[in-house]
């Protein structure tokens, strides 16, 4: 029998013109929801759409830098105008940013990791729940990393943006736990999307550590990813408030084998 839980729902999936949010905006609309898919990738938002279709799902393609209030206040105005409502919102959009150690860190370079992956995530959150809990509630799940556990060589700005969104994603959980609207982040561990593939071309160094660190002995499928991000959205999460998944194929257990 085909699950389509999200029948009637509208979820919007940031980063969603790649990777892991392009797999999770087509398991959203696979399930029934109508996705609007933001990105600043015009063409991956295309594609994205294009593969959406082919599910015969629903996709309104928006391009937007989610670092920037303006372009944020307008999405979700967009969305409140075509669909009159909000019930789930997944801020996935990241970068890893460059890879040197903390002296030698460009300032620059930091600051524009932690806009588009923490700022942002506080912006996507102050605007999308006025609009879900006018819905009636919802989830909202945000992306972290395994890198919000641990403390990878040369990722300073990754590692503290990852870090904040946790922060930040328990404190807006305990903020509106009992207005009927749930919140989570996501550690994704080890995946094997575009963006890791440019961090493992500059920093070679965590690339063979991280590969020989996964129990599993492989990185995850994008689809594996979204799996986790949808069951958190979904009501067979409904009692999971505050909470980081970790979805590491055992990264982060530490230890060694027999």
């Amino acid at each position: 029998m085909e699950l389509k839980d999200f029948d009637n729902k509208v979820v919007l999936v940031t980063g969603a013109g790649s990777g892991i949010g392009r797999e999770a905006a087509r398991a959203f609309a696979g399930r029934g929801a109508t996705v609007v898919a933001a990105d600043l990738n015009q063409g991956g938002l295309d594609e994205t759409t294009r593969l959406i279709a082919e599910l015969g799902g629903r996709a309104l393609a928006v391009t937007a830098d989610v670092s920037d209030e303006p372009q944020v206040r307008g999405l979700i105005a967009r969305v409140q105008k075509d669909f009159g409502r909000l019930d789930v919102a997944f801020n996935n959009a990241g970068i890893t940013g460059q890879a040197h150690r903390v002296e030698d860190y460009p300032t620059d370079d930091f600051d524009r990791v932690i806009a588009v992956n923490l700022r942002s995530v506080f912006i996507g959150m102050k605007h999308q729940i006025p609009l879900l809990r006018r819905t009636g509630g919802g989830a909202i799940v945000n992306t972290a990393s395994v890198a919000a556990l641990t403390g990878p060589g040369g990722m300073s700005a990754y590692a503290a943006s990852k870090h904040g969104v946790h922060g930040l994603t328990r404190v807006a959980a305990m903020e509106n736990a009992a207005h009927g609207l749930r919140i989570n982040a996501l550690a994704p561990g080890w995946t094997e999307t575009p963006m890791v593939a440019a961090a493992s071309a500059q920093n070679p160094g965590f690339t063979r550590l991280a590969t020989s660190a996964i129990p599993a002995k492989r990185g995850a499928r994008p689809a594996e990813i979204a799996a986790a991000a949808v069951w958190l959205a979904s009501e067979a999460s409904s009692y999971v408030m505050g909470q980081m998944l970790v979805v590491d194929g055992g990264m982060t257990i530490g230890g060694f084998e027999l």
